[in-house]
């Protein structure tokens, strides 16, 4: 990648400018999209091999979701808290915490010996990925100039997002054959490296404020979200129980009390002013509904394909594959659209593209459509591709609107809120599409109910322009 000349982001004002290392921008973004690409593998990792991760648990249907949503748990508690002390304290300083910590924890999952065990580490990969992602588009703004540069260095990263959810099921798929704890330990051993890579090439970017750590508020967020997403995984069992009421009225009343100390705090996690911006609703929208519709079906569709079609685990990740792969190569090339398409309209685009793609799955996820395999493959296969075009365009747009709804000084942050949203979505989504497609209404209710959110994405983000 063709280096670009030394520019002073607004986030590096602090620092003296004879003191102040050079930007190296092809560096940051090999970097920061590598470690991505590691913790988004790692997040996909589960889901070709769902049913032999619950066989080696001896894991009961009620508790599979968790096996799920662990990762995005940690993610969706953390990455708001990690994008603003990111932004305060140093963003390569929380880029080189997150990939330490998440070489550490994915290898301690890979010593787990039951559900919760494997759960609690995958929490941790979690909230140690939280860091990696949150920083890494800060990093970028730091390194690249406003402008077009910027936005394809973002489309690259953006790409890469998609492409450590199209390995990671492969990678292990392939190596649960021989044994499913091979697989972290070779995640944990790349994020060390990526790591080690990252603390020879970051240069330090951060946007200090003043005032202490908003500690209260990122006590009551994260005791919010972990309230929230643990009632969405246990209400499959039974919406009307009594601990499911308790912890959503739990996560209402600590959501209450986050708004009133963000609106109180000197330096808040998160500028609630920022909640009157059509863009900034825009790229919050956008991330939420990726989360439920998009994210939520694919994560269970490859247990879905081993049933249905009788496929081992490496079957179903070579056709996810035409999915994620898809998704990467548009990606990559979704910045040539610059120019042509806003960020808002490219993500409608994207989940309009979903709805339409999924239609084709319903009967073939049950058994219901009958007919020879080629048949089968006839429907299924261009579906997976088209929906792939679309979730590419969902993941080249999303950081751009997360950056540029936001001041660049506060990017980090930007990043974080859509990421939050992206994996609050996600948590949600997984749950919801294995309790609908545990019910008599089946996968084809699942697909039903991904196609419906992502038409109501799609009308949400074309309604949220900015007024003139």
């Amino acid at each position: 990648m063709t280096q670009q000349p030394v520019q002073t982001a607004p986030a590096d004002l602090g620092q003296p400018a004879r003191s102040r290392p050079a930007h190296r921008p092809g560096a940051t973004l090999a970097v920061t999209s590598a470690a991505t690409a590691v913790a988004l593998m790692n997040y996909t990792a589960p889901m070709t091999t769902l049913p032999a991760l619950s066989g080696a648990f001896a894991t009961p249907p009620a508790a599979q979701a968790w096996l799920l949503n662990g990762a995005p748990l940690g993610l969706a508690v953390l990455l708001l808290v990690a994008g603003s002390l990111a932004d305060d304290f140093g963003r390569r300083r929380l880029f080189l915490i997150g990939t330490l910590g998440l070489g550490v924890t994915t290898a301690l999952g890979a010593l787990a010996t039951g559900t919760v065990g494997f759960t609690l580490a995958r929490a941790a990969q979690g909230a140690a990925s939280a860091a990696i992602l949150a920083t890494g588009l800060g990093l970028l703004v730091g390194a690249y100039p406003a402008g077009h540069a910027r936005i394809k260095a973002m489309g690259v990263w953006g790409a890469f997002v998609s492409a450590g959810i199209a390995l990671g099921p492969l990678l292990a798929s392939a190596l649960s054959a021989v044994d499913w704890r091979l697989t972290y330990l070779a995640l944990g051993l790349g994020a060390l490296v990526t790591g080690a890579f990252a603390f020879r090439v970051l240069t330090e970017s951060r946007a200090p404020r003043a005032g202490r750590p908003d500690l209260a508020g990122a006590a009551a967020l994260g005791l919010a979200m972990t309230a929230l997403l643990t009632a969405l995984t246990l209400g499959r069992d039974g919406w009307l129980r009594a601990p499911v009421g308790l912890l959503l009225l739990a996560a209402l009343t600590l959501t209450a009390v986050f708004a009133g100390v963000e609106r109180r705090a000197v330096a808040p996690l998160i500028d609630l002013a920022l909640f009157r911006s059509r863009a900034f609703l825009a790229s919050a929208v956008g991330g939420l509904f990726t989360g439920l519709s998009v994210i939520g079906l694919f994560s269970y569709l490859p247990t879905l394909l081993q049933h249905a079609l009788s496929l081992s685990a490496l079957d179903s990740a070579w056709l996810f594959l035409l999915w994620s792969g898809t998704s990467f190569v548009v990606a990559l090339q979704a910045r040539r659209l610059t120019g042509r398409i806003t960020a808002r309209h490219q993500l409608a685009a994207g989940f309009a593209l979903h709805a339409v793609a999924v239609l084709p799955m319903l009967g073939l996820l049950t058994g219901a459509a009958g007919g020879t395999e080629p048949s089968v493959c006839a429907r299924l296969v261009p579906a997976l591709i088209v929906a792939g075009a679309g979730s590419g365009l969902i993941n080249a747009a999303l950081p751009r609107l997360a950056v540029e709804s936001v001041p660049p000084e506060r990017a980090a942050m930007g990043s974080g809120a859509n990421n939050t949203a992206r994996y609050l979505g996600s948590s949600a989504g997984v749950a919801v599409t294995i309790a609908v497609a545990t019910t008599p209404a089946g996968a084809d209710g699942a697909v039903l109910l991904s196609a419906a959110m992502a038409l109501a994405a799609t009308v949400g983000v074309l309604l949220l322009r900015e007024r003139r």
